[in-house]
């Protein structure tokens, strides 16, 4: 059988990768993106540029949107050049950007109004496991919905995890991303301490790679700060951005998150000192102290 028609939407870090991965994969592809001198090697290997998002829907069979946040969200999907209005009917949409709940109800409510299905399907990984295939999908929406986005997720992802109805897998990614960006702001701290504590940063390092906080994220942040490289991989506006929706999206439950907002204020500080297109891991240099 044949592959179904993919379009993605959004050819940033993860997008570009994913596109990337479905165009040796053999799936035929359209894409689509804001600024369209990121669509040139897309071309050449194959993929046809739409010029709107609705051009690329409307060649697809399945449409995957992967861009910042919900105001770009906004953006590809709605309008009369938006993915929602070139849909055919039956399309499986699919919103793998890590967006607000609320937003991604909405727009699960206007794809059922397209008679379209639709999956919130935000992913865990950075740029290499886009790459790669290696992506951990959290997803959203209807069983039915979820059986038919399989053969695409399996090329895209390690691991694809079906967590319930419309908004599941927006809201656990957002609880992901708020413990990692308090962890991240609450090592950072702890480096800027040792910088200004007289100890011997190296051996100090040495002992907090080896102990029980070193998960994947503080090594990774510990390599990035060894070889002085903050080179994008989950951009650090991103993190305060996912923080900010956490915090939100707690207080709709009846929560109050009471580590994320001291965190967010970290990832803004670090932003209003121009870091945020580095990587998260740069929130580092906002707090150095030396």
């Amino acid at each position: 059988m044949s592959k179904p028609r993919v379009a993605i939407l959004g050819l940033g870090i993860m997008g570009g990768g994913m596109a990337a991965r479905l165009l040796s994969a053999g799936f035929p592809l359209s894409v689509y993106n804001r600024h369209r001198e990121r669509t040139t090697k897309f071309a050449d290997a194959g993929a046809l540029v739409a010029t709107s998002p609705r051009e690329a829907a409307a060649r697809a069979n399945i449409v995957i949107s992967m861009v910042a946040d919900d105001a770009a969200s906004r953006n590809v999907w709605l309008g009369v050049e938006g993915a929602l209005a070139g849909a055919p009917e039956g399309s499986l949409l699919l919103e793998s950007s890590t967006l607000s709940v609320g937003w991604v109800r909405e727009l699960a409510a206007a794809a059922a109004d397209k008679r379209c299905d639709f999956l919130d399907a935000p992913v865990t990984g950075t740029k290499p496991h886009a790459a790669s295939g290696e992506l951990f999908f959290m997803v959203g929406g209807s069983v039915a919905g979820f059986a038919r986005a399989q053969e695409v997720l399996a090329v895209l992802g390690r691991e694809v995890l079906h967590l319930g109805p419309s908004g599941s897998g927006a809201l656990v990614k957002l609880i992901n991303n708020f413990v990692c960006g308090v962890q991240a702001a609450s090592f950072a701290e702890a480096i800027a301490l040792v910088n200004v504590s007289g100890l011997d940063r190296e051996k100090c390092v040495a002992v907090l790679a080896n102990s029980a906080l070193a998960s994947p994220l503080i090594k990774r942040m510990l390599a990035s700060m060894a070889a002085e490289d903050f080179t994008p991989n989950f951009p650090l506006k991103l993190m305060a951005k996912d923080i900010g929706y956490a915090i939100q999206e707690g207080a709709r439950c009846g929560l109050t998150l009471q580590t994320a907002p001291p965190a967010l204020e970290v990832f803004k500080q670090a932003v209003n000192q121009g870091l945020g297109d580095l990587d998260f891991s740069a929130v580092m240099k906002s707090l150095a102290k030396t």
